[in-house]
């Protein structure tokens, strides 16, 4: 898709694929994402989200199909831009939380002393970490350094935020912390893409798409895709099963 046919999308993908030598992960999946909205990407272990994130932040390249990423193709030139909070953290255990944020804030390109300083404690405070900000990574719980990853992820104030299953192994609590979190970042006008395979998270996003064998079998909001069963009663995990075997019985 030439530059001039962006049509202001945060993200554009149009019939991606992708193989692990011989495994399809994804098949021909295209999708967009508006601008300013918490999008997420819902569906079982296997399903192709945690691929599909990694091919938008440039980690993977297509084997077939094409990526916009706010207009661009995905490199590391638009890591200043970009936010991402993998599943497995990548932070490092030696130091504080601060020198982590500090670290990220620096491969983020913020040079000027002051702001970054500004930024960080800003960061750490929004995930409620200040008052430990001097110790060791290694020191803390799984969810507070689910809380570092965030920070790191945020200190930059990115206009498009990706995050792997970000509340993977939170307590209750702490995950209804980190949407407060992502619905403020959305109200300043920041684009977050969520993969989630649990509804609890599903339904605090704007929209959804639904993911199987590496293909967006639905798309829309939480509400319409409850509505397309036909069921006033029905759940998004009604919803997602509804999807799934309309899809089965197209392909028979």
């Amino acid at each position: 898709m030439p530059e001039e046919e962006f049509t202001g999308q945060a993200v554009e993908v149009a019939q991606v694929s992708f193989k692990y030598n011989s495994l399809k992960a994804l098949d021909g999946l295209s999708l967009q994402v508006p601008r300013g909205v918490s999008f997420g990407l819902l569906g079982p272990n296997g399903a192709g989200k945690t691929t599909l994130i990694r091919l938008l932040v440039g980690l993977l390249r297509p084997g077939a199909g094409t990526i916009r990423i706010l207009g661009q193709r995905p490199s590391r030139k638009m890591a200043h831009l970009i936010g991402y909070m993998p599943q497995l953290h990548s932070l490092y255990a030696e130091l504080s939380i601060i020198q982590n944020v500090d670290f990220f804030a620096r491969i983020y390109r913020l040079t000027d002393k002051a702001e970054r300083a500004r930024r960080v404690e800003a960061a750490i405070r929004l995930v409620d970490m200040w008052t430990r900000r001097n110790d060791a990574v290694q020191k803390l719980s799984g969810g507070m350094k689910q809380r570092v990853s965030l920070a790191c992820a945020i200190v930059h104030n990115p206009p498009l935020l990706f995050l792997d299953e970000p509340t993977v192994g939170l307590d209750p609590e702490l995950r209804v912390t980190f949407w407060e979190h992502f619905a403020g970042l959305t109200k300043q006008g920041a684009t977050l893409i969520i993969s989630s395979h649990t509804m609890d998270d599903a339904v605090h996003c704007d929209y959804l798409a639904f993911m199987r064998d590496g293909k967006v079998i639905a798309r829309g909001s939480p509400g319409d895709l409850k509505q397309a069963t036909g069921r006033p009663e029905a759940t998004l995990e009604d919803a997602f099963l509804h999807f799934v075997q309309r899809g089965q019985q197209n392909a028979i």
